[in-house]
């Protein structure tokens, strides 16, 4: 089903069938020249159900794709208009134009003419290949028909005129003699043609004249000499007898060299078939072992990718155990150091115990001393006592105190380790975001540096601001990276994902203006997406073989996953397995979804709004590229959980620390202040009963500290054994470490291994699918060629028997009889071609004709001679005064011929000239005479110069490239352009051999000479235009289409059209 639509200043749009259906009102009449194309209708012809195309009055682009219908448009104008097949070169039978599978087709031409339009209706019929021919609605004849089109000038032979596709070349093979015929008929007057052909005509007759005076001046004499050889008349009788002999053979023959030939073309078409068959079966035995082969590289890949996915597996459970046991030794490294830190307690302790024994001694023996020297004193003992009570209090209360600002320290020294293993920890989940972050910069340089300036830019905006998708996603399982990527666009996996549209267009105005880099930006929606519910419960596609939906497969920050969900609606897209991909049409017909992935496979699911017919395409996912590297996303919760609480809990213990030393001070003051006190009273009372009492508590607290002695010895050898067990456990421990850790070594590298013959072997799959593809595209092409050449042996076949029947027929033998041996050797005398066999019948005859009028009346013959020789004289002398006449005629004629023909080619040679200067190149058109009197020789001679460094050279169809005989041609017909007085003109895809430069050029120079008041109708046909060209608001540009789904023209609608397409693009995005 083939489209036409035509665009352009006011232009109208034509459909399936042809008929206008929105655009401007028709040209006005007077813009059209006499005998231009104002309509074209076409009813099943050639790709054409039904098509009206209506052309502008000046230049008409017809665009459109090789095989859309443009060249049919061609065809119709010129079989519409009384054109032989022959002319377009397509086809010699006019019934070949009718659709396949149709009887009857039509076209029909409405040309402009004062005071109404002409309309020629051609019915074309299939069955037995005639025409029925219209005018104005009303039956005709083709000659009527011939001779209106002749009065209009329309000449649809003449290459100047109409050039179609399949005769693009010949234009350049024309010789110098139909270059002027064409030339004269297209734009010189009416007279100038009829006054050339009948100087031809006179030429003809007068060279006829001479030759007939010089023929009867030969048989004058020849009859004369006859006169004297009468003798000899008897051996010419006979001597006829044999040529005419001669000749009977010569026609038994002919059909025989016929029927030789056209054995000759079967033998060959036969054997170019069985070559042709050969070829073909060649070519399938060997695409089988090929099929064989990507079946079997096809399991090893997935037999590798298995082993891939088995060792990951072994991998991270062996790193899982290496964690395992590393957190087991730093726990026992905890547990030395606590009992390190015990035992250090415990000395300290000692030592203080020591001293306070060695001070508490020395003051019994300074107190002791100062007794002996004093008298009795007043009694302030019980003033004394309360004094020395408090103190004690306040002693035991800074022992406690400082008892828990030990444990306080050990506890915070503890904290401090643990928050440095978590902080290590996560700097090891940031060095996996690192290597994220390097494949970005690696792949999106540009993205790379918005996101730094980003992260240094953060306050500007006002809302949050998500990094690049694929830094943002993680996923939970990397084996269904692939799925993810497939679904989601690379421009979007690189895009910033923005919460405010305004901060979303102040960071694209900064990174694609200020900073000129190439990024991408997404506005998650106003209100989120990110928690939407499925269209169904996964567990109901479970039978189906879905295991989850996609949202279900990676974490995203809610802005990401919003977006997501609202533009991919990953929260409804399932994810199956092998078993979807087996039942996908019944999935496909039940679940109704729009998109499905399988293991390996994507389908798209659509239901045309056309026929509603579900339309479902798959292509295979392409492996993961940025989603392969991921961060257990609950694992760096939990750390930063538990950095979070160690902080919490290490600024509770300062803040518990601070209150202890606040109190130590104030305990200290409170010392210092009850010290003075006692001092005081023991300087106010007895100070002999104050130091007995003194003494006595000192006594009483030096029997307290020595019961309270430590063992130091004990302990340590307690703390060495406690500390040996366990180095043996970390001793044990660090063995099995080691060994999960070459394990591990171990594994990756197996699994690099693996990982390297997966790419091999895909590459070697790639190579093999490509060459299957290859081979299958040439096994085509050997099948077309083989079903071709049979077609031909077949038609070669008949021919031969209709041949050898006809030549049974001349020599009078029967179905039977074979050639008899009297004819064999008579044929191996005679010539072996049908050219030198019609040349030598044709001398035979001429020689038998010689010797007409012999018989046995020598007397009678004589005298009837001697009247012809006298009669023949008559005749010569009237032919003479004849031959006079005609070349006074040819000299009054060669006048008022030659010298307007002189002026017209000087006038095509200016503009030609001048188009070439345009081009910087050179060319030139002039009359080529070789003898002034032939003048069925004179010519046009086209001469070009491409470069400057070689000659003008006479336009040949070999000299001259195929672009440069294209631009040629194409400039000298642009030179008949302005001098032009036929109607219109038709050129088929002659700028197809052009190069850029000179089709543009050449399309420039179309248009500003096609486009004049002056000039006629112009049709220019083109599969394809460059980009950027020169219009003219007097173009009409026709474009076609076709497909299989093109609506009739009656009922297109061009807004019903617009509006049905915005609908399905918004249910596309859906």
């Amino acid at each position: 089903m083939a489209a036409l639509s035509k665009w352009g200043p006011g232009a109208s749009q034509l459909g399936t069938s042809g008929t206008q259906r929105a655009g401007r009102a028709p040209e006005p009449r007077s813009r059209f020249v006499e005998g231009s194309i104002v309509r074209i209708f076409m009813e099943n012809f050639l790709t054409y159900d039904s098509c009206e195309v209506r052309p502008g009055p000046n230049l008409n682009m017809i665009v459109g794709a090789n095989g859309t219908g443009k060249s049919s448009i061609v065809c119709a104008i010129c079989l519409g208009l009384a054109g032989k097949p022959s002319f377009i070169g397509r086809a010699d039978k006019v019934g070949l134009f009718v659709k396949r599978g149709c009887l009857k087709g039509v076209v029909e031409i409405e040309l402009s003419k004062t005071p109404t339009n002409v309309i020629i209706t051609r019915e074309i019929q299939v069955v037995n290949n005639t025409s029925t021919w219209f005018i104005n609605r009303k039956p005709s004849t083709l000659k009527t028909v011939e001779e209106q089109i002749a009065a209009l000038n329309i000449q649809v032979g003449n290459l100047c005129q109409f050039l179609p596709q399949d005769k693009v070349g010949e234009f350049a093979k024309l010789s110098k003699i139909e270059l002027l015929e064409a030339t004269e008929k297209s734009i010189g007057p009416p007279e100038m043609y009829q006054f050339h052909c009948e100087l031809k005509n006179f030429r003809e007759k007068e060279k006829e004249l001479e030759n007939l005076c010089k023929e009867k001046r030969n048989s004058l004499e020849k009859m004369r000499q006859r006169i004297e050889r009468y003798k000899q008349d008897v051996e010419r009788y006979h001597e006829r007898k044999r040529h005419l002999d001669l000749i009977e053979m010569l026609e038994r023959k002919r059909p025989w060299v016929e029927y030789e030939n056209v054995r000759q073309q079967h033998e060959e078409v036969k054997q170019s078939r069985d070559q042709a068959k050969e070829e073909l079966k060649n070519l399938k035995e060997m695409q089988s072992p090929v099929t064989k082969k990507i079946q079997e590289i096809e399991e090893l890949y997935k037999s590798l990718d298995m082993k891939i996915r088995d060792k990951a597996a072994e991998i991270k459970d062996t790193s899982q155990k290496c964690k395992q046991k590393q957190d087991a030794l730093e726990k026992k490294d905890k547990q030395i150091e606590e009992i390190n830190q015990a035992l250090r307690m415990k000395k300290d302790e000692e030592m203080d115990r020591q001293k306070k024994i060695h001070n508490t001694r020395k003051m019994i023996e300074d107190w002791q001393n100062e007794l002996n020297t004093m008298g009795v004193c007043e009694n302030l003992q019980p003033q004394i006592d309360a004094v020395n009570t408090e103190l004690k209090h306040l002693q035991e209360e800074r022992a406690s105190i400082d008892s828990d600002v030990s444990d306080l320290r050990t506890e915070k020294i503890n904290q401090e380790r643990e928050k440095k293993r978590i902080t290590g920890c996560i700097v090891e989940l940031d060095n996996i975001m690192n290597m994220k972050e390097e494949k970005l910069k690696g792949r999106f340089r540009d993205t790379h540096s918005a996101l730094m300036w980003l992260r240094k830019n953060t306050d500007k905006f006002k809302k949050n601001v998500c990094e690049p998708m694929m830094l943002a996603i993680n996923m939970k399982d990397n084996r269904h990276a692939k799925y993810v990527e497939n679904h989601i666009s690379s421009n979007d996996m690189r895009a910033f994902v923005f919460e405010s549209q305004e901060d979303m267009e102040m960071f694209l105005l900064e990174m694609r203006d200020h900073r000129k880099l190439k990024v991408n930006a997404v506005c998650a929606p106003a209100e989120s997406c990110a928690e939407n519910i499925p269209s169904r419960p996964i567990e109901e596609l479970h039978r189906y073989g879905f295991f989850s939906y996609l949202r279900e497969l990676f974490d995203a920050p809610r802005p990401v996953m919003s977006y997501l969900c609202s533009q991919y609606r990953v929260h409804d897209v399932p994810v199956g397995t092998e078993k979807t991909k087996n039942m996908i049409e019944r999935v496909i017909q039940e679940t109704k979804f729009k998109q499905i992935y399988t293991a390996e496979e994507k389908y798209i699911v659509k239901v045309s709004a056309y026929t509603n017919q579900t339309l479902s395409s798959n292509t295979s996912l392409r492996a993961a590229q940025f989603l392969t590297i991921s961060v257990d996303t609950d694992e760096r919760r939990q750390l930063e959980s538990q950095q979070q609480e160690i902080n919490s809990t290490l600024k509770s213990l300062d803040v518990q620390l601070t209150t202890f030393f606040e109190r130590q001070k104030y305990l200290e003051q409170r010392d210092n202040e009850l010290r003075q006190q006692k001092k005081e009273l023991l300087e106010r009372g007895n100070k002999r009963r104050q130091l007995e009492s003194k003494i006595a508590v000192k006594h009483d607290s030096l029997r307290q500290m020595e019961q309270d002695a430590i063992n130091l010895e004990e302990e340590s050898q307690q703390s060495n054994m406690k500390i040996k067990e366990i180095n043996v456990q970390k001793a044990r421990l660090v063995t099995e470490l080691m060994h999960l850790i070459k394990n591990c070594i171990s594994l990756n590298i197996i699994k690099a291994d693996l990982v390297l013959q997966s790419t091999t072997v895909a590459a070697e799959k790639n190579r093999l699918e490509l060459e299957y593809k290859a081979a299958s595209v040439q096994l085509r092409a050997s099948e077309q060629r083989f079903r071709e050449l049979d077609d031909r042996k077949r038609v070669l076949i008949e021919n031969c028997k209709e041949l050898l029947k006809k030549a049974r027929q001349v020599c009078k033998l029967s179905p039977d009889q074979h050639l008899p041996k009297e004819f064999q050797t008579a044929f191996q005398a005679l010539p072996n071609t049908l050219e030198e066999i019609d040349a030598f019948l044709n001398e035979e005859k001429s020689r038998a004709s010689c010797f007409t009028g012999l018989n046995a009346s020598v007397v009678e013959e004589y005298n009837k001679r001697t009247q012809e020789i006298q009669q023949l004289m008559e005749e010569l002398e009237e032919k003479k005064n004849i031959l006079d006449d005609y070349k006074q005629n040819i000299s009054q004629v060669k006048e008022r011929w030659l010298n307007p023909l002189k002026k017209l080619v000087e006038q095509i040679n200016e503009k030609f000239s001048n188009f070439f200067s345009s081009m910087q190149c050179a060319g030139e058109v002039d009359l080529h005479v070789e003898n002034e009197e032939e003048y069925d020789k004179y010519g046009i001679r086209i001469r070009v110069k491409f470069r400057s460094s070689t000659e003008l050279h006479e336009l040949t169809p070999y000299h001259q490239s195929g672009g440069e005989k294209s631009v040629s041609t194409m400039l000298y017909l642009m030179a008949l352009q302005e001098l032009n007085r036929c109607p219109f003109r038709v050129v088929d895809e002659i700028n197809q051999g052009m190069d850029p430069v000179n089709e543009r050029r050449v399309f420039e120079m179309v248009v500003k000479t096609a486009c004049k008041e002056s000039t006629s109708q112009y049709f220019f046909i083109t599969p394809k235009l460059l980009q950027n060209l020169s219009y003219n608001d007097k173009m009409t540009v026709l474009f076609v289409y076709n497909g299989p789904f093109m609506m009739e023209t009656n009922k297109w609608n061009l807004k019903a059209f617009c509006r049905r397409r915005r609908r399905v693009g918004r249910m596309d995005k859906q």
